[in-house]
């Protein structure tokens, strides 16, 4: 049960090339700017990585991108102020941009977490976004089938957890971080405080432990705490 790491550095030390992240936050807020610093220092390349958006804050997803990182990305906003190097290496052919109606990315990321395949929808239908994907009538209504959406990792952030790993978040931060930690197959909180079993109210846990593998505390980083 021995979940709290020293440092980011040591929680991400195992990430390997290739493996598929899930980044949580929406624009700036509830994004794990600290674990993403650490990834874009630790190097690790052809990542996929899944997001709600790249081009909110520059030290986001988009340093990943522009440290050339990332193989593929899974989004529903891809442009914004930081996204230049994403456009770039979208013309030259060296990055793979997948577009996902919001709803339905955080749909596929639920599905993923409660063990669904898949299931379909109506967004999309008769589309750009539909093309190619199996289409299928109910009640006289044409719905796309989608696929689930599971990582290798999740970096997810909150306020506060105890040492098993329950989760509470300040405000916004509850946006894609729950059901993106239920998603990976190792989840990783940066969190402002870590505190002893039964210090938390159990009726504010939002993430329980069990999602929860590795927790870092961040002013213990000596990190400037931004984008809540």
């Amino acid at each position: 049960m021995q979940k709290k790491y020293e440092n980011v550095a040591q929680s991400i030390a195992d990430m390997q090339d290739g493996a598929t992240l899930l980044v949580g936050g929406f624009g700036g807020s509830g994004l794990p700017l600290n674990l993403i610093a650490a990834l874009t220092e630790k190097g690790t390349k052809d990542l996929t990585v899944v997001s709600n958006n790249i081009g909110a804050v520059s030290d986001g997803v988009a340093s990943l991108i522009s440290n050339n990182q990332v193989k593929k990305i899974i989004c529903s906003f891809p442009v914004g102020p930081h996204a230049d190097d994403l456009v770039e290496r979208l013309q030259k052919g060296t990055i793979d941009l997948e577009i996902v109606p919001q709803g339905t990315l955080a749909e596929r990321i639920r599905a993923g977490g409660a063990g669904i395949p898949a299931f379909y929808t109506p967004t999309g239908v008769q589309t750009e976004l539909g093309q190619g994907k199996e289409t299928r009538d109910f009640n006289g209504r044409d719905y796309l089938l989608e696929h689930a959406i599971v990582g290798d990792y999740a970096f997810v952030r909150a306020h506060r957890a105890d040492r098993w790993g329950n989760l509470v978040y300040n405000k916004a931060q509850r946006n894609f971080n729950p059901v993106m930690a239920t998603a990976a197959k190792i989840t990783i909180a940066e969190v402002d405080e870590i505190v002893e079993i039964g210090q938390i109210d159990p009726e504010t846990i939002v993430t329980q432990s069990v999602y929860v593998h590795r927790l870092v505390q961040l002013e213990s980083e000596g990190k400037v705490l931004v984008h809540e």
